[in-house]
């Protein structure tokens, strides 16, 4: 009697089985690093998992897929999800908008009084050096806003 030992890690299910525990282990990283990078080696894990369940290739035709898939994912799949969710740049709006805007000098300004126009509005001004003073006509760039005025600077 003879006794016939198979390879059974040669399996195709076996070997199936552990493209599927691969994907599961990439996209565990992936859930840590958030670059879509893994994920897409988990997508060609994942392919290739059920490519080798249903084929009887050889290992190294697995290898081949899991690089082919994974290579089309990442050039295809990963720019659209990274632009679908990636978080848009913050703008400031409001008052935090303004500094380095240009505005028209209305009436003329100095350390206690003055206006400008800025954005459609008037508001009043103080210069940024307390020493200078600008005369109505003027442009003047906006520094910072401190409460309801505008402090200006002489600029571009």
């Amino acid at each position: 009697m003879r006794c016939v030992v198979s390879p059974f890690w040669l399996d195709g299910g076996v070997v199936a089985l552990f493209w599927f525990i691969g994907a599961l282990a990439l996209a565990a990283v992936e859930a840590m690093v958030g670059e879509f990078f893994l994920l897409m080696l988990a997508g060609g894990a994942l392919a290739t998992a059920g490519f080798s369940a249903v084929t009887d290739f050889p290992v190294w035709v697995d290898g081949v897929f899991f690089a082919i898939t994974s290579f089309i994912l990442v050039l295809l799949v990963r720019p659209a999800l990274k632009k679908r969710f990636s978080v848009p740049e913050l703008r400031p709006s409001g008052i935090d908008a303004l500094p380095g805007k240009s505005a028209l000098v209305l009436e003329d300004i100095d350390l206690h009084a003055g206006a400008i126009r800025l954005e459609g509005e008037v508001w009043t001004a103080r210069p940024f050096d307390g020493t200078q003073t600008y005369a109505a006509g003027e442009t003047v760039t906006v520094m910072e806003i401190d409460g309801a005025t505008a402090v200006v600077w002489r600029g571009p």
